[in-house]
C-alpha cells in the first residue's frame, strides 16, 4: 500500500505542478528521476539506518548543546522572570537563536562557511541539471537565511531573467534558515528536521523543473559572489547578535500576531457556522494529506496542521502539532513533521519580494507579481518531500 500511495502521490504532485507550468516541452525529466531515486536512498539513511540515526542524534545533541550555551545568557539577563519549570516560549526557543546566528557569523567572518557552500552548491549542480548560481543558491538560503542570501548574489541579481529569479526565490522559499533549526528541534524530532531539509533541497529543484524549466548556456553559468564589507571581529559580532534578536523579536511578533488573529477568526466561525476556520481548512487539505500517505482517519486533524502552516508560518503549524500529536499516530506525525519544515506560507513572499526590492527596484517588482506562482510551488515542495519520506517512515 505504501509504494501504491507514494505512486499516486507522485502522479498528483507531478500534474499539479504541470498546471502552471511556464513551458511543459522543456521539462527535462532525466534530473528528475535521478533526484527522486538521491532522495530515496537520502532519507531511508537517515530514518532507516543507524548511520542516520547517528547522524541525527548528533546535530540533536548538537544544537542542544548551543541552546544549553544560550540559555545561560538568557538566565543571566531574565532569570527569575520566569515561574520555575514555565520557561515562556520566548525566553525557550526564540532567544537561542541570537547565539547560533552569532556562530553563523563567526564561520562566515573566517571564511569556512562559503567554502562550504560553494563546494556543496558545485556538486549539486552535477546532478540539478540547474546551474551553479541557483545551486549556491539553495545551499546559502538554508545556511544564511531567507533574505540574507540575496545580497551574497546582489551583483548578479539585478542582471537575472525572470526564470532564474523564479528559481533563487523558490529555493528561499522551501528552505528553512540554520538559525532556526535549533527552536524546530524543541518541537518536533530532530530526525525530521534533519530529513525534511535534506529533501527539500532536491524537491526543490524538481518542482522548479517542472513548473520553471528552461536551460543555463555555458556563458551564463557563472557565479559571483559578493563579498561583505570588510569589518572587525567585534563589529561582525554586534552585527550579528543584533540580526538574531531582531529575528526572534520579529517571529514573536508574527506569532503573536497569528495565533491571536487565527483565534479570532475560529470563534466567528464558530458562532456563525459552528465549525471553526481551521477545522474547515482541514478539510480543504484532507485530500492532499491523504496523497501523503497520511492514514484517512487522520487526513483531517494532518489537514488542519498544514494549512494552519500554509496560512500563518511553521512555528504556528509545529505548536499546533504538539498540542494533538498524542492523538496521531507516528507515522502522521513524522509526515506532517517534514511537510511543516519550511517557509512555504504567505509571509513569505513579502518578505522575499522586499529583500530583493531592497537590491533591486525591478526585480523586486517581479518577484511581487510572481509571489503566488512562487509559494504555490514551495507547497508542493513540502508535499513532495512528505511523499518522499511517508514511503520511507
Amino acid at each position: 500500500m505504501k509504494i501504491v500511495m507514494f505512486i499516486v502521490g507522485l502522479l498528483v504532485v507531478y500534474l499539479l505542478a504541470l498546471l502552471v507550468s511556464s513551458d511543459r516541452k522543456r521539462i527535462k525529466y532525466r534530473p528528475i528521476i535521478i533526484m527522486i531515486v538521491i532522495e530515496l536512498i537520502l532519507c531511508f539513511i537517515l530514518l532507516n539506518t543507524t548511520f542516520g540515526a547517528f547522524i541525527a542524534k548528533s546535530l540533536s545533541d548538537f544544537f542542544a548543546s548551543l541552546l544549553a550555551a544560550a540559555g545561560e545568557g538568557i538566565n543571566f539577563v531574565f532569570g527569575g522572570l520566569a515561574n520555575k519549570g514555565q520557561a515562556p516560549f520566548f525566553l525557550n526557543v526564540l532567544l537561542p537563536i541570537i547565539f547560533i546566528a552569532i556562530l553563523i557569523g563567526i564561520l562566515q567572518y573566517f571564511k569556512i562557511l562559503p567554502m562550504i557552500i560553494k563546494g556543496i552548491g558545485y556538486l549539486l549542480s552535477k546532478v540539478n541539471g540547474l546551474g551553479k548560481l541557483e545551486s549556491y543558491n539553495a545551499v546559502a538560503a538554508a545556511i544564511v537565511g531567507q533574505g540574507e542570501v540575496f545580497i551574497t548574489v546582489k551583483d548578479q541579481l539585478s542582471k537575472l531573467p525572470k526564470k532564474r529569479l523564479y528559481t533563487l526565490c523558490a529555493s528561499s522559499m522551501s528552505t528553512v534558515s540554520m538559525s532556526i533549526v535549533g527552536s524546530y528541534m524543541k518541537m518536533i524530532e530532530p530526525k525530521y528536521v534533519v530529513t525534511a531539509i535534506v529533501l527539500n533541497l532536491f524537491s526543490g529543484f524538481i518542482i522548479v523543473h517542472i513548473i520553471n524549466p528552461y536551460s543555463v548556456s555555458e556563458k551564463d553559468d557563472i557565479l559571483e559572489i559578493n563579498e561583505a564589507e570588510k569589518q572587525s571581529f567585534f563589529e561582525m559580532l554586534t552585527e550579528y547578535i543584533l540580526l538574531g534578536f531582531k529575528m526572534a523579536v520579529i517571529i514573536a511578533a508574527m506569532l503573536i500576531g497569528f495565533v491571536a488573529l487565527m483565534a479570532a477568526v475560529n470563534n466567528i466561525f464558530s458562532i456563525i457556522f459552528g465549525i471553526s476556520f481551521q477545522s474547515i481548512l482541514g478539510y480543504v487539505f484532507s485530500p492532499i494529506a491523504f496523497i501523503m500517505g497520511i492514514p484517512a482517519s487522520e487526513i483531517v486533524q494532518a489537514g488542519n496542521i498544514m494549512a494552519t502552516k500554509l496560512v500563518t508560518n511553521e512555528f504556528v503549524a509545529m505548536l499546533d502539532l504538539t498540542k494533538i500529536q498524542d492523538n496521531l499516530s507516528p507515522r502522521t506525525v513524522g509526515i506532517v513533521s517534514v511537510f511543516l519544515v519550511s517557509f512555504a506560507n504567505f509571509s513569505s513572499i513579502g518578505n522575499i519580494a522586499g529583500a530583493t526590492k531592497g537590491i533591486s527596484d525591478k526585480q523586486g517588482n517581479q518577484v511581487a507579481q510572481f509571489g503566488l506562482k512562487l509559494l504555490y510551488g514551495a507547497t508542493l515542495v513540502s508535499v513532495l518531500s512528505a511523499i518522499i519520506a511517508a514511503v520511507i517512515i
